[in-house]
């Protein structure tokens, strides 16, 4: 398939049915057609595939005919050039200081698999490696030099050609090539290359890779050659590197062709074959082309221009593509947003770390390696955190033409504290290579030197080094600096990362210079027989879950509390962890071998889609409570509530009175008038919503007519960073503040809150968390007892007993210590007054909290946790009058009992008393007069 401008191809339907091979040789109508040389295989080499723990759909494809044979390099493509990928010779070696020039070597490897792969017919680890093929150069490309390139070796490569050295290069993760004009003869050509890869030792760059951990994040090593290996003929002045940066502003691409200097080089802008633009300019200098009317790059319209460039003197042509679009980082809605287009868009991606059980570090085939990004936006992802490793150049033409951003980390040093000085001089030499070679792909919008302070050091000074190779994109200094063994932040970062995976610690909001994203949250697991790496082996950030429904639910729940975040907490960007098993761990949406689907993807993709409505402001999150939070600038404090019946703007803080916090929350409903709209029923005055009358926005009770409903109806457009809420029956109009009052107003119209001074701001609200979290109300500081409004067990009641919650029968006749232990003191709660903890009635000081699940009875710690695990948000019931009783710290979890025991239970959950038969009876309790007074 050839490359082209546009939208991508159409990502529906099973793309393993497709044809195996996806060709890039050519541009439609723009890329000259490609001469591909199929060199001669080595001939005393015999590949023998090795038997992986698993297999994917595309292992069987994979042989020494057809071992990635696509042109390698999108970005700068020559009509000319000869793979080199196939069966080698292969042999292990004590060092790297004989190379076996002229020798048949015993194995046969194919090659661009990493040796430790069962794709390379070798399947396990060399510290050194030799490397043997022959070759010969078509001649068609006499009176042309020859290069020979390799996209990646790890980790030390030497190169020898007709027992020449050619050169050497370290570095596991950057391409680099040789000219080996000089070392070539007539006929018959040798190529060695020795590789050295200790993996272990904390010297270089090595992302996951480890020899033999026993800690299931950390996965098997890639050694020697893992990315294609290619000749291709250049003429003496030539092309080495298209460093493109779109300027969206002045409607240009910025190119500098890097190559031979002081050449003069001519650069057109083509698409559908047309040239749109062109300039004449110098290589290793600024040429700026124009590319009017430019259409942008994203994730919804992921187009991308076609590129040509030709040296003029020595006629050196290559092609590629580049997408036009803008980054940054600006206010919006009241928070530091990052900007795509001068617009915030919310990055909803996973955590995808680039392995494969048959290829290790190299995906089977080229259509393996696009199915995994086309999956994943398929479940409604934008983007892709590209973790510690860093892909083949096909790998980011994918991600580019499907419309995924990619956050590109740099590959980690081993995870401690002070790194060595060698570790940290290979990472200075190798991140400043990787920039230069990635920084014109259109996807990438972050670096992230560091994750959770792995071989962190120096962190201000590394900020600085990844900004002077590129200064056009947000750096994440470190992914999780809330984590593990990060060091202190420094002063120059673009964002504050956190990783809290089963949400409960939440995340911090942005500063005024850095924006704030959630780096990696979720790692939920299920294990599927059959399609496991190690049997049995296999683990998860928790609990494993059983089934399919069980682990969607999960997934549903921690997703919709990202969704809450955006405005809430100002989230920008979430991770989750992860697009597929790898290993032993499985907690992915996809087995390792990409056979099984773990969870429902329909589900998957509609809570995805809700949190990037949110992020739009075209949905707050129907049935709950929610707060409307001004966004205008130096207002950010206030929100709508209501007083007397009329609405207007308060300062809302933690310690306002909570009559003030429950004036500010409402019940976001289905609309009266439209229920794809909206209704804003008051928390505290149930059947009274706000409506607009005479333009001024009150609360007032439904009166059942379509003139009220019409009134108290509102639909959630796109504001300035947020929502703007529009009269469903007065199109044009919005809610709007304007000097702390709350009108419906049109911009220009005849009242003076119609004046179009930040009209757009002020009509922006963002739908936060609640002020008041519970939404039903219980008797603070009064003695109640608990009663099971189960059917078949409602003469029990929750009490405590050696310290542990359970429910037993309680009547008139029991023992005073059983009645006792049944009635508790309800308090303001202990961690958030808008919710409640509930204190023994006969052991004062002693709380009903959680600990792993179980609900017991402790004595204060006063910790943190001891008060998030103390405080429950009581919500309605299943049935009328009764109460449910939420854990603020436990996500998606209630009070249950089950089988006489309590416990804090999800819906259809991991755990046994998640059992959803009976799950919503079981959460609802009565509120009861006390048992004891």
């Amino acid at each position: 398939m050839p490359l082209r401008s546009g939208a991508p191809d159409d990502v529906k339907g099973d793309v393993m049915t497709r044809p195996s091979r996806l060709l890039i040789s050519a541009l439609t109508g723009l890329f000259l057609t490609a001469t591909l040389v199929t060199a001669p295989q080595a001939a005393a080499a015999t590949w023998v595939p090795k038997t992986p723990p698993l297999t994917t759909p595309w292992t069987s494809q994979v042989s020494p005919a057809n071992a990635l044979p696509e042109y390698p390099r999108p970005q700068m493509v020559r009509a000319d050039w000869q793979n080199l990928n196939g069966v080698w010779e292969f042999s292990g070696a004590p060092n790297l200081n004989t190379p076996p020039i002229g020798r048949t070597l015993p194995e046969g490897v194919l090659v661009p698999y990493p040796i430790e792969s069962a794709l390379s017919g070798i399947m396990r680890h060399e510290n050194y490696m030799y490397y043997r093929r022959t070759f010969t150069v078509p001649s068609t490309w006499d009176g042309r030099r020859v290069r020979l390139n390799f996209g990646a070796v790890t980790w030390e490569a030497r190169v020898w050609v007709n027992g020449t050295q050619v050169g050497t290069h370290t570095g596991g993760y950057d391409a680099f090539s040789f000219d080996i004009t000089n070392a070539l003869r007539a006929g018959s050509n040798e190529i060695i290359v020795g590789a050295y890869s200790p993996v272990d030792g904390g010297a270089f760059p090595v992302g996951k890779q480890r020899l033999n951990s026993t800690d299931r994040i950390f996965y098997t090593p890639a050694s020697g050659i893992w990315q294609t290996v290619w000749l291709e003929p250049v003429h003496a002045n030539n092309i080495t590197r298209l460093d493109t940066t779109p300027n969206v502003p002045l409607g240009a691409l910025d190119l500098v062709v890097q190559g031979t200097a002081g050449q003069q080089v001519r650069a057109e802008v083509l698409t559908g074959g047309t040239v749109v633009g062109s300039m004449t300019g110098t290589t290793g200098t600024n040429i700026r082309i124009p590319v009017p009317n430019a259409r942008l790059w994203s994730p919804d319209d992921p187009f991308l221009y076609d590129l040509r460039v030709t040296m003029l003197t020595g006629g050196d042509v290559v092609t590629g593509y580049f997408g036009m679009r803008s980054l940054g980082k600006a206010v919006i809605g009241g928070a530091l947003r990052p900007m795509l287009n001068g617009k915030f868009v919310y990055q909803l991606g996973t955590l995808d770390q680039g392995y494969w059980p048959d290829g290790i570090y190299t995906a089977p085939t080229d259509e393996a390696l696009r199915f995994d990004l086309e999956r994943q936006k398929a479940m409604g992802f934008n983007m892709v955190r590209k973790h510690i490793k860093v892909e083949p150049a096909r790998w980011f033409y994918w991600a580019d033409r499907l419309g995924l951003l990619v956050w590109q980390d740099m590959p980690s040093l081993a995870p401690v504290a002070d790194p060595p000085a060698a570790g940290r001089a290979n990472f200075e030499a190798e991140v400043p290579r990787i920039i230069n070679q990635l920084k014109g792909i259109t996807s990438i919008v972050q670096w992230v030197p560091f994750n959770e302070g792995w071989g962190e050091y120096d962190n201000e000074r590394i900020v600085n080094l990844v900004r002077a190779n590129d200064s056009t994109r947000l750096i994440n200094h470190n992914s999780g600096s809330n984590c593990c063994i990060s060091d202190p932040e420094p002063p120059n970062g673009d964002v504050i990362d956190d990783h809290a995976y089963q949400m409960s610690s939440g995340t911090r909001p942005p500063t005024q210079t850095r924006v704030a994203v959630l780096g990696e949250y979720g790692g939920l697991g299920r294990r599927i027989v059959g399609h496991e790496w190690q049997p049995g082996a296999g683990g998860a950030y928790g609990p494993l879950y059983p089934d399919e429904n069980s682990l969607t639910n999960r997934y549903v729940e921690i997703t919709r509390e990202v969704g809450r975040f955006v405005h809430s907490r100002g989230l920008s960007a979430s991770v989750y962890t992860q697009p597929y098993d790898v290993e032993n761990e499985i907690n992915g949406f996809f087995t390792y071998d990409r056979r099984i689907m773990k969870m429902t993807e329909a589900r998957v993709r509609q809570v995805n889609q809700e949190v990037l409505a949110k992020a739009n402001g075209t949905e707050v999150g129907r049935d709950e409570l929610i707060s409307l939070k001004v966004t205008t600038f130096g207002l950010t404090n206030r929100y709508l509530r209501h007083q007397d019946s009329v609405t207007r703007t308060d300062v809302v803080t933690n310690t306002s009175p909570d009559l003030l916090k429950q004036d500010s929350t409402f019940w976001a409903r289905p609309g009266l008038a439209n229920p794809s709209c909206l209704s804003f029923e008051s928390r505290n005055f149930p059947g009274e919503y706000l409506r607009h009358a005479n333009s001024v926005i009150r609360k007032d009770p439904n009166d059942g007519t379509a003139a009220f409903a019409g009134n108290a109806t509102f639909c959630a457009r796109p504001g300035l960073g947020a929502t703007a809420l529009e009269s469903h029956d007065a199109p044009g109009s919005f809610i709007r503040h304007f000097n702390e009052n709350v009108y419906l107003a049109r911009q220009g119209g005849p009242n003076p809150w119609d004046t179009a001074t930040t009209f757009a701001a002020d009509t922006t609200w963002a739908a936060t968390i609640g002020w008041w979290r519970s939404g039903f109300s219980l008797p603070v500081n009064s003695a109640r007892s608990l009663q099971v409004t189960t059917p078949g067990f409602t003469d029990r009641f929750l009490r405590h007993q050696d310290s542990l919650a359970r429910t037993d029968v309680v009547t008139s006749g029991s023992a005073p210590l059983l009645k006792a232990d049944a009635t508790f003191y309800i308090r303001p709660g202990l961690a958030d007054s808008s919710c409640y903890s509930f204190e023994a009635r006969n052991i004062a000081g002693r709380y009903l909290r959680h600990a792993d699940f179980r609900v017991r009875l402790n004595p204060s710690e006063n910790t943190d946790l001891y008060r998030r695990d103390a405080t429950f948000c009581a919500q309605p019931g299943a049935t009328p009058g009764s109460v449910r009783l939420a854990s603020i710290n436990e996500l998606g979890t209630n009070m249950r009992h089950y089988n006489a025991e309590v416990w804090v239970a999800s819906n259809g959950g991991a755990q046994v008393f998640d059992n959803p038969v009976s799950y919503a009876a079981d959460v609802s309790w009565a509120v009861a007069a006390p048992w004891t007074p």
